[in-house]
């Protein structure tokens, strides 16, 4: 088994879904991380990461090719948007379907039981 968590050779829900969130949440605002240079505005009260508003979807901060080497440029500063998703859940699984990647990587165990 690589040494690398399942989310490093993937990358498909950043390359497939809307990373919408809480405008507060970017850097702009007291306390927001996630930096506002890397948003849009969706709404008066949603931002998103640019490059998730419109088809084909790659977030901005998404480093590498999906699939197989991949990373997050801005990891400890993400939404929560992002933080929800989980190794195996039925998001995680949709964008790695529509990727053409198995539905979850077998036998790891972060996978939900």
């Amino acid at each position: 088994m690589s040494d690398l968590h399942p989310c490093q050779t993937c990358g498909a829900c950043c390359a497939t879904f809307r990373v919408s969130f809480y405008w507060a949440e970017a850097s702009d605002a007291p306390g927001g991380s996630v930096p506002v240079a890397l948003t849009e505005p969706v709404s008066p009260h949603l931002r998103c990461m640019r490059g998730t508003r419109t088809h084909p979807v790659r977030c901005v901060a998404l480093e590498g090719q999906v699939g197989q080497s991949v990373s997050c440029g801005i990891y400890p500063l993400r939404s929560s948007t992002c933080k929800e998703v989980e190794l195996g859940d039925a998001q995680c699984i949709k964008a790695r379907l529509a990727h053409g990647l198995p539905a979850v990587p077998a036998g790891h165990p972060d996978l939900p039981v």
